[in-house]
């Protein structure tokens, strides 16, 4: 009788659908390793497949439009596509100029920051996407009507904290280029209190704090935002759900409307990211 009365209930509620709430943890679930539900949480044993397929997926096609871009430039009167591209290309040199001093690091922080603020923005554009056509598309590929797949790879906090470590690492690539490993170890020891030797310890702890601050807030900038943002269509596809027509109108309305704010949302955060990556480069060409 119990048996019975459970699978009445589930089939009820298959029929019914999820609710508010089931369909957002659902959309807020990634597809990992595990094989069971993961939000976003910390985990080293576990590898989110889906933010690394997508990441994958716009880091191989930001590589091809910035290839083709320089494949295609030419001396002429550049078009559309040429002009857009000379006009990034512009701002994020000047960009660079202004923070990194050093030409030479210039030859490879200045593409390097146009290739994170083209690849972020484009993880970023995966919001515009409605809300479930790509995890639909791979439920009924793999005959799973509760397959879970998120499409932001920036709205993963294991993602975002993965570009800010990567910023981290060319910092401390730089420290110890410009300064030695003598140099830099001796900044670690002495800054930014002074050289003695009771000051050390405290030194030294507080340049981690520095570098853990620094990269954590980096990434956590990032993945706020874009969580936040991802929060919001979903509560906007709801409204679309209701079977009435003012759901379905209101639905339209509010997307089209959170859609082109969120277009500066996605651009503004790859500048930030961009900006604060030279920043931190910056720092570490700098003695104290």
């Amino acid at each position: 009788m119990a048996t019975e009365h459970a699978v009445n209930a589930a089939a009820e509620h298959s029929a019914h659908g999820p609710t508010a709430s089931e369909y957002i943890v659902h959309h807020l679930t990634q597809l990992n390793t595990s094989g069971h539900a993961q939000q976003n949480v910390i985990d080293w044993s576990l590898i989110n497949l889906d933010t690394m397929f997508y990441a994958g997926l716009l880091g191989i096609l930001t590589v091809f439009f910035l290839w083709r871009a320089a494949a295609k430039a030419t001396s002429g009167v550049p078009g559309r596509f040429q002009a857009a591209v000379e006009i990034l290309v512009e701002m994020v040199a000047d960009q660079a100029k202004g923070i990194v001093h050093s030409a030479e690091s210039r030859k490879f922080v200045a593409p390097l920051a146009l290739t994170v603020f083209v690849w972020i923005f484009l993880m970023n554009a995966m919001d515009l996407l409605p809300v479930d056509l790509l995890p639909t598309i791979w439920q009924h590929a793999t005959g799973n009507e509760h397959a879970f797949m998120r499409v932001v790879p920036t709205a993963d906090l294991n993602g975002a904290l993965g570009l800010s470590i990567g910023v981290l690492l060319v910092c401390l690539y730089y420290n110890v280029k410009i300064k030695g490993v003598g140099g830099w170890v001796h900044e670690l020891f002495t800054a930014p209190f002074g050289n003695h030797p009771a000051l050390y310890p405290v030194n030294f702890i507080m340049q981690m704090i520095e570098f853990l601050a620094k990269t954590v807030s980096h990434g956590m900038r990032l993945f706020g935002n874009m969580y936040a943002g991802e929060l919001v269509f979903m509560l906007i596809a709801l409204l679309g759900g209701t079977a009435t027509v003012f759901g379905f109108i209101g639905h339209v309305i509010a997307g089209s409307i959170w859609a082109v704010f969120h277009i500066l949302i996605i651009t503004l955060q790859a500048f930030i990211f961009m900006m604060l990556a030279l920043v931190y480069v910056g720092q570490a060409h700098e003695s104290h």
